[in-house]
């Protein structure tokens, strides 16, 4: 009886000690941490608490459209999104996380305020914004801002590009240029003609935008 007593009382104990833990917790495979604790135990030591990374190796989130940031968790979860962030760091991540959980990450981070950057090389803005505005005309090139919207803020299933790194949007353009880790986007087509210049100015003035308005 008292092995019995002592083993019941030593899971009372851990369940106990579980719940109270559960705000602070990083167990990715626990349905009942809320999603604001994993984003801001697990996902800010790349991402920020509020979804605005410092380094440009990691994709500022915050004010990113929901059911964009869901479709990418998605995607590294099923591992269809290939490109080496994606499985250096995010399939790992991603693999145990429900749909509940991935729902509730894209609206917190959906939910924080975007950092405005300061401007860029006037030059380098001017090019960018012709860019994202018009587009490459001779390249039949079309402008950014048809998908991602006026204020770069994004529309339905294409990103917000607003104030994102500049050396992460360049990274990116790249790996839609020479690569198929990101598939399911018309982006391989828009960007296969793009120079390195190119890509450098319209990330550029994303980067400083709306700053540059």
């Amino acid at each position: 009886m008292r092995g019995i007593s002592l083993w019941s009382a030593l899971a009372i104990l851990t369940s106990a000690g579980g719940c109270a833990n559960v705000e602070r917790s990083r167990d990715l495979s626990n349905p009942n941490v809320p999603p604001a604790v994993t984003a801001t135990q697990v996902c800010s030591n790349c991402h920020g608490v509020d979804g605005n990374s410092v380094s440009p190796n990691f994709p500022r989130l915050a004010g990113q459209n929901p059911g964009y940031l869901a479709t990418q968790l998605e995607n590294f979860r099923s591992h269809q999104r290939s490109d080496p962030p994606g499985f250096e760091y995010m399939w790992g991540i991603s693999h145990h996380l429900s749909d509940d959980q991935i729902k509730g990450l894209a609206e917190y981070f959906a939910k924080q305020v975007p950092q405005v950057n300061a401007p860029v090389d006037a030059r380098l803005m001017a090019a960018g914004k012709a860019i994202f505005e018009n587009g490459v005309s001779d390249k039949e090139v079309a402008p950014c801002m048809a998908c991602h919207g006026p204020q770069a803020q994004g529309i339905a299933s294409f990103p917000r590009l607003a104030g994102q790194h500049q050396d992460y949007l360049v990274k990116q353009l790249h790996v839609f240029q020479e690569t198929e880790g990101r598939p399911g986007t018309p982006m391989k087509q828009i960007t296969h003609l793009l120079t390195a210049q190119e890509m450098e100015a319209v990330a550029g003035y994303l980067q400083a935008f709306p700053s540059a308005q």
